[in-house]
């Protein structure tokens, strides 16, 4: 695992687009795993602004993202479809049938669980996963417990979940309880992992990824089984 620390916020999207833009110039076909939340944002608006300056191409980039709210329907507000539309996909020249998401208005989750986890292995597997890192060191939405689930899958989002991811509903009420999510071994099995993490309140959750345990309780730990993981962090996220 390398570790790699920044002197705030933009330089580590400034750092984590770099490392995009060298994926997609070296694979220009590559498998983007995306991440949603506020980490990715200011990931996000540098690779449009490079986008929009000629120097990245998307036309042939393919994407999943890591999970979706259950129940929502992708034109919902708060859903991640919507969330990547607004702030990725609309932006760019990605093509809409080469953008995958969960999908949080099945009728059948525990089909379309498994179909994901097809799509993902007939587009060859994801050659570079983003992930943020949850206060409870949650990645996805596989949440701390005694136990994780493998592969795709239908989750309870735990109350510290719902109540950090208030701030982009109305109020907490309407966090939805449930979500899709990419298990722990579908997100280690991506070729190349980069982490971002910043400000203090995730600090005891980086701390868990420096030492030497690895715990379904501090779900990010698993990373450590993972050949090829880069973590960009801040001073607060870092020391505290």
């Amino acid at each position: 695992m390398k570790i790699v620390s920044g002197n705030s916020y933009e330089e580590l999207c400034q750092r984590a687009a770099v490392i995009f833009s060298e994926q997609i110039r070296k694979k220009p076909d590559s498998v983007l795993g995306l991440a949603t939340g506020s980490t990715p944002l200011g990931l996000y608006r540098e690779l449009v602004r490079l986008y929009e300056a000629g120097r990245l191409d998307f036309s042939q980039i393919r994407t999943v993202n890591l999970d979706e709210y259950y129940p929502l329907r992708p034109e919902h507000p708060q859903s991640y479809h919507y969330y990547m539309q607004e702030n990725l996909f609309g932006h760019v020249n990605l093509r809409a049938e080469n953008c995958y998401l969960p999908d949080g208005a099945a009728p059948d989750p525990a089909l379309a669980c498994v179909a994901y986890d097809q799509r993902i292995e007939q587009l060859g597997g994801i050659d570079l996963q983003l992930l943020g890192l949850g206060e409870n060191g949650h990645i996805g939405f596989n949440e701390p417990g005694s136990e994780l689930c493998a592969d795709t899958h239908l989750t309870e989002l735990s109350e510290s979940t719902v109540h950090a991811n208030a701030r982009f509903f109305a109020n907490e009420a309407e966090v939805p309880r449930r979500a899709i999510t990419m298990g722990m071994a579908g997100i280690l099995k991506a070729r190349r992992i980069l982490l971002i993490a910043y400000g203090k309140k995730k600090h005891a959750a980086v701390a868990a990824l420096l030492d030497n345990r690895i715990t379904p309780q501090v779900p990010a730990t698993l990373l450590k089984l993972h050949p090829d993981v880069t973590v960009l962090c801040d001073g607060g996220a870092f020391l505290g």
